[in-house]
């Protein structure tokens, strides 16, 4: 794996699992990536699951009953360490198989899925955490590349048609239905790939936050193939 590159100093590579939980954002940089290319099959895990719906939450025991090769086993290694690394920090990872999320088809003026440019909010200070094992890796983007939807007039006019309430209360709607977490690329934008098992911290949107939250998207994914994804 080739060492990645982010131009617009967004992300901060480090080299452990201490330093990835211990290194805050600062400034334009809200984005952390421990990158590793560490050994095993990680394909054959991803295959050997068993998806149940779209989007399969898979359990330690679900890896631990897997028959896998040797290949396979060190993957699975990897895979239940990071879910007890995280766990231990205070954070509570998910597993999940995914054929593919469900589309937001609901408006023909804007998409708010998670294929979508989006930050995450939380009530609390904490961060976003994944890792794309196998299958189609996710992209980030600079804040100063994208524009929030909500801001865009065409997009701003449909939502206060639907809005039809209060005008004093349409910055409240827009909240309450997360339109206000949808991100535009801008045209000349650089979308940075996440790239298969690094490690990520993401910056959210929660009160108090120094920084501003990443924006980030889900990949289309590719056809024939699961995504193997830890999220917290």
């Amino acid at each position: 794996m080739g060492n990645l590159i982010c131009e617009n100093g967004q992300v901060k590579m480090v080299s452990s699992f201490s330093e990835l939980v211990s290194t805050g954002f600062s400034g334009m940089q809200n984005a952390v990536c421990w990158q590793r290319n560490p050994r095993g099959n990680f394909k054959e895990i991803a295959e050997k699951l068993q998806l149940k719906e779209n989007v399969t939450e898979i359990s330690q025991q679900d890896l631990l009953t897997l028959k896998v090769s040797d290949d396979g086993a060190k993957a699975r290694e990897i895979i239940l360490n990071d879910l007890a690394l995280l766990t231990k920090s205070g954070a509570q990872p998910v597993l999940n198989l995914i054929k593919n999320y469900e589309r937001d088809d609901a408006f023909d003026f804007i998409s708010t899925d998670v294929y979508s440019y989006h930050v995450d909010r939380s009530p609390v200070a904490t961060s976003t955490f994944l890792c794309t094992y196998d299958g189609a890796a996710g992209d980030i983007i600079g804040n100063d590349e994208a524009i929030q939807k909500i801001l865009i007039p065409e997009i701003r006019e449909n939502l206060k048609k639907l809005h039809q309430g209060c005008a004093d209360d349409f910055e409240t709607f827009l909240t309450e239905n997360y339109f206000d977490l949808h991100f535009e690329a801008k045209p000349n934008a650089k979308p940075f790939n996440l790239g298969k098992r690094n490690l990520w911290k993401l910056s959210v949107d929660h009160p108090g936050h120094m920084v501003l939250p990443c924006i980030h998207r889900a990949p289309k994914e590719n056809y024939g193939e699961y995504r193997l994804l830890l999220i917290c």
